[in-house]
């Protein structure tokens, strides 16, 4: 079952099998086995890559929670409390998992050294139970209800530009200003044609922007922004760092900015288990401990 999971996501056995490093034969022969014993075609085979039949799907879906329970029982068996092994499936988005995340790998290996890590970066939305991941960190307003999540500290937008960037062009005292300036876009909807801001009495008022470049990363839109091109709308703990050292200036440090709504956060979400495995919690308390509010 293991083997005909691995070869679904991986949509090959020649890579499951130099995973495992074994002969491929023997990652064909496991899934054949296993066809054999349900009954049915798990995958459709070409010379170049499988995918999973209809009924290979389904088998697929119904048995990933069993899976995940055996992998909890041989944790509890091994004395998981006091010593946590096995491997953690995390996933983030491309620009928190670089800034925030990968950074803490190095010290939480050392703290965890049994623990291996898989780490997904991407800024698509992963299926945690098809794909079986234990932890998922997600900026969001909140987490999906199917599953058990944490808020793990609250975030806000700023509105900065770089030095050089000031020097060319005047620096817009209020809001209404940015609409002289060309501005860094990110391509959501929200974030592309209008910045929504908040005055210290609570007076919410929408700035129509616009702009000449437009990026899906928020790394690119901050390196951007360091270079001079031009004003944009980033979260804060992307670039706290750059103002503190001076090479982004927030423009409207008075108030409150957003692109959607005022309470975003950063979550950590888990798949509802009746038991949490003792891999997941301790990185669980780690993130918390190094990233979570205070």
């Amino acid at each position: 079952m293991k083997t005909f999971v691995e070869v679904a996501h991986r949509g090959s056995f020649a890579e499951v099998a130099r995973d495992r490093n074994v002969d491929p034969s023997s990652v064909s022969r496991a899934v054949a086995l296993l066809e054999d014993e349900v009954g049915v075609r798990m995958f459709q085979r070409s010379t170049r890559r499988v995918s999973l039949t209809e009924a290979g799907e389904i088998y697929l879906a119904r048995i990933a929670a069993v899976m995940d329970e055996l992998d909890h029982a041989g944790e509890e068996a091994r004395g998981m409390s006091s010593n946590p092994t096995g491997t953690l499936r995390l996933t983030t988005s491309v620009a928190y998992g670089n800034t925030c995340l990968v950074p803490l790998l190095p010290q939480f290996r050392q703290q965890y050294p049994k623990i291996k890590l898989e780490l997904f970066l991407t800024d698509t939305v992963v299926d945690l139970v098809s794909e079986r991941v234990d932890l998922a960190i997600r900026l969001a307003q909140q987490f999906e209800a199917d599953f058990v999540a944490t808020k793990l500290l609250d975030t806000h937008y700023r509105v900065c530009a770089s030095p050089g960037y000031l020097k060319k062009n005047k620096a817009p005292t209020k809001p209404q200003e940015l609409q002289q300036h060309n501005c860094l876009l990110f391509p959501l909807p929200d974030f592309r044609s209008r910045w929504i801001f908040k005055n210290k009495k609570g007076t919410v008022e929408e700035i129509p922007i616009h702009g000449d470049v437009t990026i899906l990363n928020a790394l690119a839109l901050r390196a951007c922004a360091l270079s001079g091109m031009g004003p944009v709308l980033l979260s804060n703990w992307l670039i706290d760092e750059d103002i503190a050292q001076g090479k982004l200036i927030d423009l409207f440090p008075d108030y409150r900015v957003t692109a959607n709504e005022f309470n975003n956060a950063i979550w950590l979400g888990y798949p509802s288990r009746v038991h949490l495995p003792n891999k997941v919690r301790v990185m669980i308390d780690f993130l918390k401990q190094h990233l979570g509010n205070l």
